[in-house]
């Protein structure tokens, strides 16, 4: 087996994913790995297209956004359109999470809040017990 090429299961434990994981992003067209009889091999193509999806996925963008990234990527190097489509959507899932931990936040401290109080009653309903 040529030295670009990685088995299934070394993709696997190079990237800490499940066969399954490997397979749902075929068919969904992210990879492509090279088919013998059903045995895959992927490349150094695929692999630096798994880095980019597990990256994106880490980042919470869909499915859909990598895609739209990696359609971008041109074989002579000038991936200017990619790098701005990245950066777009960089900034637009930062602004998101940004908003969900200013959420959070708030919950967090409604809920501490809340078991004070409950932490409050509790005490107070042991005491009238004694």
């Amino acid at each position: 087996m040529p030295n670009d090429v990685m088995t299934i299961r070394q993709m696997c434990d190079a990237f800490d994913v499940t066969p399954r994981t490997l397979r749902f992003y075929e068919s969904k067209e992210l990879l492509s790995p090279i088919r013998e009889g059903s045995r895959r091999l992927f490349t150094k193509r695929d692999r630096a297209r798994l880095k980019l999806i597990l990256r994106g996925k880490r980042f919470g963008f869909s499915l859909e956004d990598i895609r739209q990234v990696l359609d971008l990527y041109e074989r002579d190097g000038s991936n200017a359109m990619q790098a701005i489509r990245t950066y777009d959507l960089a900034k637009e899932r930062l602004i998101q999470m940004e908003s969900q931990r200013a959420e959070l936040d708030v919950a967090i401290k409604e809920l501490k809040a809340e078991l004070a109080e409950g932490e409050r009653m509790i005490a107070a309903l042991r005491q009238a017990a004694e």
